[in-house]
């Protein structure tokens, strides 16, 4: 599975970006895939996923209320949302696919990751 991420960019506290990350390779039917993110000296965090064959949705506490994640069949595209931006939400965000879902999403235990986008958000 290859994973292809772009979207990422400068923008002010409150506002919104829209990620998006491109999969081919593989059948990946009954995958789940998502988004984690790594700020400067931290571990990398669990965002969001999403069952690609039910679509149905995760989200890590950093992402509830504000990100929404969603994915386009046709296009084999996973988009996240992201509003109400805040400084803390700056980091390298990365793509991600796994086939399953579970508690190795919150380990950050994945079998394929896209390249990093940087989203900076400014106060």
């Amino acid at each position: 599975v290859q994973l292809q991420a772009s979207g990422g960019g400068l923008v002010q506290a409150g506002g919104s970006l829209r990620l998006s990350c491109v999969v081919s390779g593989r059948t990946f039917s009954n995958y789940a895939m998502g988004w984690f993110r790594q700020a400067p000296g931290k571990e990398r965090e669990f965002v969001a996923a999403i069952r690609w064959s039910s679509s149905l949705a995760y989200y890590g506490d950093s992402a509830k209320g504000r990100f929404t994640i969603s994915r386009d069949k046709p296009k084999n595209t996973v988009s996240l949302q992201m509003n109400s931006l805040k400084p803390e939400d700056t980091a390298v965000y990365f793509c991600a696919a796994d086939p399953t879902y579970g508690s190795k999403w919150y380990r950050a235990e994945i079998n394929y990751w896209g390249q990093g986008t940087l989203v900076t958000v400014s106060s």
